[in-house]
């Protein structure tokens, strides 16, 4: 006697296609394709998860040297300036303060400025 694989099959295609739900064509109504499509997207989700933490990093550096450029002096200088000083703040809270809390900033920039010059 042989066995029915009927019903798993048409579970594991389900399962396939409603994570393919609204790609366009024949991507989103045929297996074959759509677990294609599907393979290809969770690889780029995994990708793009870990490429969203070197982004963010990004924008948080700019925001600070934006910020620490207003006030004559560069981002270098800045983060060596608060090293020196044994202030330890990440990149986040200081591009979070450079945008909503200029005084504090400032202040930071002033103390980063005693030890670099």
């Amino acid at each position: 006697m042989r066995i029915n694989r009927g019903k798993t099959k048409h579970q594991k295609h389900k399962k396939f296609l409603k994570k393919a739900k609204g790609y366009r064509g024949s991507r989103s109504n045929l297996y074959t394709k759509a677990k294609e499509a599907v393979d290809h997207a969770m690889q780029d989700a995994y990708k793009d998860r870990r490429r969203k933490k070197r982004d963010f990093r990004k924008l948080w550096i700019m925001r600070i040297n934006a910020a620490t450029q207003q006030h004559g002096l560069s981002y270098s200088k800045f983060m060596n300036g608060l090293k020196q000083q044994e202030i330890d703040l990440n990149r986040k809270v200081l591009a979070d303060m450079a945008v909503n809390d200029k005084e504090g900033f400032s202040k930071l920039v002033e103390l980063a400025k005693q030890k670099v010059q």
